[in-house]
Parts: C-alpha cells; sequence; structure tokens
C-alpha cells in the first residue's frame, strides 16, 4: 500500500494546484459568516470528492470484471487517461478549465456553502482527471477492500489540507485576510498556469510508457 500511496503523490499534487476550489473558498471568505461558510463549502466539497472517487471505483471493478484478464484493462485505463492529461497539458488548452465566483458570497449560509460545495466538485469531476488517474492506480494494485479505501481517504484529506487554510486564516486574522487570501489566490492562479501543464504533461506521459510498456513486455512502470 505505501508504494501505491507513493505513486499517487504526483496525481495529488496536479489536483492540488487546480485554483477552482480555492477562488471558492475566497468567495465564502467574503460572505456574512466567513469561517462557518468556507468550513461548509470546504466539506460539501471534500464529501463530494469522496463520493466520485469510490463511485468511480466501484463502476471501474466491475466493469474490470468482466474482462478475462482485468490488469489489461487497468493499462487501458490508465492510457486512455494518459492522453487525456497530455491533451490538457498542451499549450494553450482550457479543456480543464472552470468557471469561478465572480461576486462576493454575502448570500452564503452554512447549508448552500455545503451545497455549493459539492456542486462545484460534480460540476468539475469530468476534468479531474488526475484524481481519476490516482484512482486507476489504487485498482491496478489490487488492495483489499478496507487498504483502498483508506487510500482514497488519504487522498482526499490531503488534498482538503492546504484548503483548510482560509477558513483558519479567517478565523485568526479576521477582516485582515481577505487581501492576503485574494493574493495567495492570485498567486495560486498564476503558479496553476505554469506548472499544471508540467505536471499534467509529464503524469500523462508517465501512464501512457506504463500502459504501452505493459502491452509490449506484459509488465508496466509502476
Amino acid at each position: 500500500m505505501i508504494a501505491t500511496a507513493t505513486v499517487l503523490l504526483p496525481f495529488l499534487i496536479a489536483d492540488v494546484i487546480n485554483p477552482v476550489l480555492f477562488a471558492f473558498l475566497v468567495f465564502a471568505a467574503g460572505s456574512d459568516r466567513p469561517v462557518v461558510n468556507s468550513s461548509a463549502m470546504l466539506v460539501g466539497h471534500t464529501l463530494a470528492y469522496f463520493a466520485v472517487g469510490v463511485l468511480a471505483a466501484v463502476g471501474l471493478e466491475r466493469i474490470t470484471g468482466l474482462f478475462a484478464n482485468p490488469g489489461t484493462f487497468d493499462y487501458l485505463i490508465g492510457l486512455v487517461v494518459g492522453v487525456l492529461l497530455l491533451w490538457i497539458a498542451f499549450p494553450g488548452s482550457d479543456k480543464g478549465e472552470q468557471k469561478k465566483p465572480e461576486r462576493e458570497g454575502s448570500k452564503l449560509n452554512p447549508a448552500s456553502a455545503l451545497g455549493l460545495g459539492a456542486v462545484v466538485n460534480f460540476v468539475g469531476a469530468p476534468f479531474a482527471l488526475p484524481y481519476f488517474a490516482a484512482i486507476d492506480q489504487v485498482l491496478k494494485a489490487d488492495l483489499a477492500t478496507f487498504e483502498a479505501l483508506t487510500l482514497l481517504v488519504g487522498y482526499n484529506l490531503l488534498y482538503a489540507l492546504p484548503f483548510a487554510s482560509v477558513p483558519i486564516m479567517v478565523a485568526l486574522m479576521g477582516d485582515r485576510s481577505r487581501p492576503l487570501l485574494e493574493r495567495i489566490n492570485q498567486g495560486l492562479e498564476r503558479m496553476s498556469a505554469f506548472l499544471m501543464p508540467v505536471i499534467l504533461g509529464l503524469a500523462g506521459l508517465a501512464l501512457v510508457v506504463d500502459a504501452l510498456m505493459y502491452f509490449a513486455t506484459g509488465r508496466g512502470l509502476f
């Protein structure tokens, strides 16, 4: 399981530097109850992301069970996801971009923030290719159910951890946190514009090479 967790790390990094969730959390931090609403939004997003991961894993596992050689199907999924990652990483591509909030979140309440967090996740799920690549690696490792769920829980908690800085900063700094959060958001967008194509491209290339090596030699990279 530790070896699989190590393989998941690049996909987790690519997932985290997507600036969309942070932008929505900054949006929630501009509401009348900034700490509660931004926390509720993060919880809603995290729970929805975990649910998507479990559903995707169960669905792929059932489809895999229909094949005489499940390993071949797992590598085929990796090949498809790798090609899509390379496509998104191609310079000038905007296929993976999601809409960001444009106004203050003054009308948010905890319930609507929780729901909006889930909606942000579900709307962006088709573009969460690093997450689906990570799920494919978990399935390919052929772990016990408890171990696979532990990896998914750990992945989602580590994903949520950097974003928890928003409600923490608001709780500690109050209104003084807003300019700082805006600057962090702008910096994250600039960093994402540079790093995301590189990380997605490298991850996609690794998946493609992994699958092609498996089809050619019977053994992949991972």
